[in-house]
């Protein structure tokens, strides 16, 4: 796909990944969790038979408890039982909503953001997320009070319970994604949990497999997640497999749903060689459903090359790993994800996981024999730059002349060795803009002069 993606249908709560924002501030004040709360059990309650519980986890933001209350104030005070199972990956709540046959399940995250966001999302009683059509409804109960008058009393108000063993059940199901016999005695793995929600299990079960877990990231306060480490700084993690002369070094980032690797040379592993990787690894073992992996505009045109080369089909969908997994369901795909990390294996999860999407790139590392640094060889990126432009509004790119021309005449320059891609950011007031080619500073050039167009004509 080249030139400007389009936008899509304007929310004022919900982006890509749930509602997020500024904690205290609208949308992520405990006023609108609390009606989040009404607004997801209501949802629920109206698909069926009465729901006994909805299930929340959060990450290790200060303002998590507060979110968190408020989310589960509501939840109960429309009969229903709030379950909370405290600090755990986004993963490790979808996993638990569907094994615990809860309603649905609730996410209190903003996770790669920094600590002064926050944010809210849901899952359905499968363990997917929400399709856009049932956020929408959300929406609309949120904003006009709908559900106001909906207030049970006496013993019909919901209860508040903590699940005391949440992160046993998730930890054991990660283990058992790994055959019986798989084991990772001998290897060192030096792992950056971002201060973040993984910073108790991801070690864990690491060293429950027999690996040496070197851990990073794991002294929470309340306000260093993501702050200089986890997938989106990696630089510490580069320093330290090098330093520890480590196998490979893994990178979550603060809710855990999203993994980074760093090979042994302290080398990038991103979330396309990943997929590159496990599907030259399916799809002879006839594992790689339909011969086909679903990524988003932004996956480098080399993934779509190498899968080529093998036999296997790239599907692209708009960014966000929701799209992405829809696609996959719809179609009966298994193996999908984002550049940025996100890596879903439907065989055995509802969403990305951090985690689990590491524990089988180190089974394949062990079976081969072979190091990270030569299994992502399976593909060649394409030079690629990405910048961020902070806009003033949002405003269709098609009605600006300069950027859409600029954008054009790009496109066309590269041709079919490269691609560009500009599109609005789901969460935050910015313009994404990536270029690709076989030129690393010609692509550069490319995206700071769409970059400057766009400055110019939407900046802030």
């Amino acid at each position: 796909m080249q030139g400007a993606a389009k936008t899509s249908e304007a929310r004022r709560l919900f982006g890509t990944d749930g509602v997020r924002g500024l904690a205290n501030a609208e949308p992520m004040t405990p006023e609108t969790a609390l009606r989040l709360g009404r607004a997801i059990t209501h949802l629920c309650a109206r698909a069926g038979a009465a729901p006994r519980s909805i299930i929340i986890g959060k990450d290790t933001r200060v303002s998590g408890d507060m979110l968190e209350a408020a989310l589960a104030a509501g939840i109960c005070s429309m009969g229903v039982k709030a379950l909370a199972a405290g600090v755990l990956p986004t993963p490790g709540v979808a996993f638990l909503t569907r094994s615990m046959q809860a309603a649905a399940g609730a996410v209190v995250s903003a996770s790669h953001n920094p600590f002064s966001d926050n944010g809210i999302k849901f899952f359905a009683a499968s363990g997917f997320k929400l399709p856009d059509a049932a956020e929408q409804e959300i929406e609309q109960w949120v904003l006009d009070s709908v559900l106001d008058t909906f207030r049970p009393t006496h013993g019909d108000i919901g209860r508040f319970e903590e699940i005391d063993d949440a992160e046993e059940r998730y930890a054991t199901f990660l283990k058992g994604t790994l055959p019986r016999e798989c084991r990772l005695d001998g290897l060192r793995i030096v792992i950056d949990c971002a201060h973040g929600a993984a910073f108790r299990v991801g070690p864990r079960v690491i060293t429950a497999l027999g690996a040496r877990a070197v851990a990073m990231g794991v002294d929470p306060d309340g306000t260093n997640i993501n702050s200089g480490c986890g997938a989106a700084a990696p630089q510490c993690l580069q320093e330290a497999v090098r330093a520890q002369q480590a196998h490979l070094g893994i990178a979550l980032d603060g809710d855990a749903d999203r993994l980074i690797l760093v090979d042994e040379n302290g080398e990038v592993v991103d979330g396309d060689e990943v997929l590159a990787m496990m599907a030259a690894d399916m799809l002879p073992r006839g594992t790689l459903r339909h011969a086909t992996v679903v990524a988003t505009v932004m996956s480098n045109i080399g993934l779509e090359i190498a899968l080529r080369e093998r036999g296997v089909r790239l599907v692209r969908t708009q960014v966000g790993d929701r799209y992405v997994v829809e696609e996959m369901v719809r179609h009966g795909y298994n193996l999908g994800g984002e550049q940025s990390g996100h890596l879903l294996f439907l065989d055995h999860s509802t969403t990305g996981d951090g985690l689990l999407a590491a524990l089988a790139v180190v089974r394949l590392l062990l079976e081969r024999q072979r190091p990270l640094s030569e299994l992502k060889r399976v593909m060649t990126k394409f030079p690629q730059t990405l910048l961020n432009v902070r806009v003033a509004r949002r405003q269709e790119l098609s009605s600006v002349p300069p950027v859409r021309e600029t954008i054009e005449r790009i496109a066309a320059e590269l041709h079919d060795r490269g691609r560009v891609v500009v599109r609005y950011s789901g969460t935050e007031p910015l313009l994404r803009v990536m270029v690709e080619g076989e030129d690393a500073a010609r692509v550069r050039a490319f995206a700071e002069e769409i970059g400057a167009v766009i400055q110019t004509h939407l900046g802030a």
